[in-house]
């Protein structure tokens, strides 16, 4: 599907998913429903305009780093359609943060827009904090919440920051300079982080231990597995990089189960990841996601699965 095609359709779509909408306030922000689109479609901000006539509660846009880079060489992106999967490695392809919040900018009636920040491929991990904090500082008065994203797998060493003191060491800088940014800027922009799927129990608990002690305003759960157990038989298994949509469903959702017996309802949590039918979202939102995420499905089913998650929830409210 190409971001233009059918927009008539599309608008249609979105008058329809309007009519079942329910509105939700979360992270301080008002969505006018749960179902938004995940981060990795836009990535440069180019195509909000159309995305929002698709019906979506929300656009996410990025991962976007504070210098432009081509991404990782092609092919990077491979559809397992048996399976209704994708695996991709495209590594942060993107025109830098300065272009997309120039974009962003120029934006009239954008909806509810989260801006999803990462740190350059030729970053050192051990300066990463750096390239997230120059992100954040671009992005905050742009963007009505912010992604970080340390869970790609397509960034060598990024998912290391994820735990132990690279963790907290990143977490400490983003809570500092978005308390400095709401002092100068007298808006407060809420921070999210976005986790991967492959962690034991015991790490998810320690991720949602620093994050709720640092009073973030909300995790995402999940990003794309490393996991081929349920694509083995596929052409494209043995394929580099992150898998997603429906091999991904349960592994996510348990995931999500995971952090939400920790954190309860002191942070809300963003379902994505293999949510590829209105079974799935309703399977999220029971087991705790306050909102959703599509991305896979999206690609493979297009705006009318916006409307049957809204239609299976509206009917069981």
């Amino acid at each position: 599907m190409k971001i233009g095609d059918g927009l008539g359709a599309s608008s249609l779509l979105a008058a329809n998913t309007a009519g079942k909408a329910q509105p939700k306030r979360v992270m301080g922000i008002d969505f006018p429903h749960v179902v938004g689109l995940a981060a990795g479609l836009d990535k440069n901000a180019d195509y909000v305009d159309a995305l929002s006539s698709m019906g979506f509660g929300f656009i996410e846009v990025g991962t976007l780093t504070p210098r432009p880079q081509p991404g990782n060489p092609k092919p990077r992106m491979f559809r397992l359609k048996s399976e209704q999967a994708i695996i991709n490695r495209l590594g942060f392809n993107n025109k830098g943060i300065e272009h997309a919040c120039g974009n962003i900018a120029k934006l009239r009636n954008r909806g509810v827009l989260g801006i999803n920040i990462g740190k350059n491929f030729d970053t050192a991990v051990e300066h990463a904090n750096q390239d997230y904090i120059y992100c954040l500082r671009q992005a905050y008065q742009l963007a009505d919440y912010i992604t970080v994203n340390i869970s790609s797998p397509n960034t060598p060493g990024l998912r290391s920051l994820q735990f132990g003191d690279e963790f907290n060491s990143l977490l400490d800088e983003l809570k500092e300079e978005q308390a400095r940014l709401q002092a100068e800027h007298k808006i407060y922009t809420p921070i999210a982080v976005k986790l991967a799927p492959d962690m034991s129990e015991e790490q998810i608990a320690s991720c949602c231990e620093s994050l709720l002690s640092r009073e973030f305003d909300g995790v995402i759960a999940t990003n794309t597995t490393l996991d081929r157990s349920l694509v083995a038989t596929s052409p494209h298994a043995a394929e580099a990089g992150g898998l997603s949509g429906g091999p991904l469903s349960e592994k996510s959702c348990e995931v999500l189960k995971c952090i939400k017996a920790e954190v309860g309802e002191r942070m809300p949590i963003i379902g994505v990841g293999g949510i590829m039918s209105a079974d799935h979202a309703q399977q999220r939102l029971a087991a705790g996601a306050d909102l959703l995420q599509i991305y896979t499905g999206f690609i493979y089913q297009g705006p009318a699965l916006i409307e049957e998650i809204l239609t299976a929830i509206s009917e069981d409210s």
